[in-house]
């Protein structure tokens, strides 16, 4: 394929991961650890979602807190793998 056509991933700092979870969740704490240790280090935006208060939210990943998503799109759940999220956002 030409190099032109070829798209451009987005680097680290221009990426948005998020947690949804909700209060008092030891997994969703974990995963916090986690997320917001990588982010700062690449410089990745980071940013909670409680699930307790979006019903869209909580319909869609009730059985499965904590969810990560990178840019919107869902990246794991319940645990968060380091390295699988680094490679994700392109570290």
């Amino acid at each position: 394929m030409s190099p032109l056509l070829r798209r451009k991933s987005p680097e680290p700092a221009d990426r948005t991961v998020t947690l949804v979870g909700k209060p008092g969740c030891h997994l969703c704490d974990e995963a916090r650890e986690v997320l917001v240790r990588v982010t700062a280090e690449l410089g990745a935006t980071f940013e909670e979602k409680d699930i307790t208060r979006d019903e869209e939210l909580y319909r869609r990943y009730w059985e499965q807190i904590p969810v990560t998503l990178i840019d919107g799109r869902q990246h794991d759940f319940w645990r968060v793998d380091e390295n699988r999220l680094r490679k994700a956002l392109g570290a």
